[in-house]
């Protein structure tokens, strides 16, 4: 565990990703500033944000002099390097590496292949286009996923059973996601999404992300 700098800002609000850090930050008590730029207001494209992070999304991070961004790699510098009894934190190599499975394919399937296509040609559609059958196809892909994911969690609380972690939050905000687009979650996961939002941190969290309209 690094020293910490007591420095944290986070750039991006308003959506599932950038909850991330802000969430895990709350879970381990991290100060923290947000500058809640959204993702498409153009406020990525400014020559100050592009030096900062030269991919122009959010969200990203500055601790001290460290800078970050991709909301899963920031989550889990925060959980790595700053103590708090929260978040559960896998000791053995294998157990680093199942949470690390977990992580990938919900970000990887649920995430970018499912959501976030059913987001760009829906939501988006101004942008990147109307195409109804991506935005299907995106839907039944994530519930096939999400099959599986439930299949995992019959009979836990959380992913891992060491308690809770990096890969709960991973898929807490991708099945808020799914929930806001109306898809059917199967009931374990549904159960399982209302015991997560009944954490005080995740509210908190919730609350400082979804502020305003992004």
């Amino acid at each position: 565990m690094s020293e910490t700098t007591g420095q944290i800002r986070f750039w991006g609000a308003g959506t599932s990703r950038t909850l991330r850090p802000v969430w895990v930050a709350e879970e381990l008590g991290i100060p923290y500033e947000l500058m809640p730029i959204g993702p498409r207001t153009g406020e990525t494209q400014t020559a100050d944000y592009t030096r900062l992070n030269p991919k122009q999304k959010v969200p990203a991070m500055v601790d001290g002099d460290f800078r970050l961004s991709e909301s899963l790699a920031i989550c889990r510098y925060l959980i790595e390097n700053y103590p708090g009894e929260a978040i559960f934190r896998p000791g053995a190599a294998r157990d680093r590496a199942r949470e690390d499975e977990w992580c990938c394919y919900i970000y990887g399937e649920i995430d970018e292949t499912s959501l976030y296509v059913m987001r760009r040609h829906r939501d988006l559609a101004h942008i990147y286009g109307e195409a109804p059958a991506a935005v299907s196809s995106g839907k039944e892909y994530a519930l096939k996923h999400l099959g599986v994911v439930a299949a995992q969690m019959k009979d836990r609380e959380f992913i891992m059973a060491g308690g809770f972690g990096l890969a709960d939050v991973m898929l807490m905000t991708c099945l808020e996601w799914a929930h806001a687009y109306g898809l059917e979650l199967p009931e374990v996961l549904d159960g399982y999404r209302h015991r997560i939002s009944e954490r005080p941190a995740y509210q908190r969290a919730a609350a400082v992300n979804f502020r305003q309209e992004i």
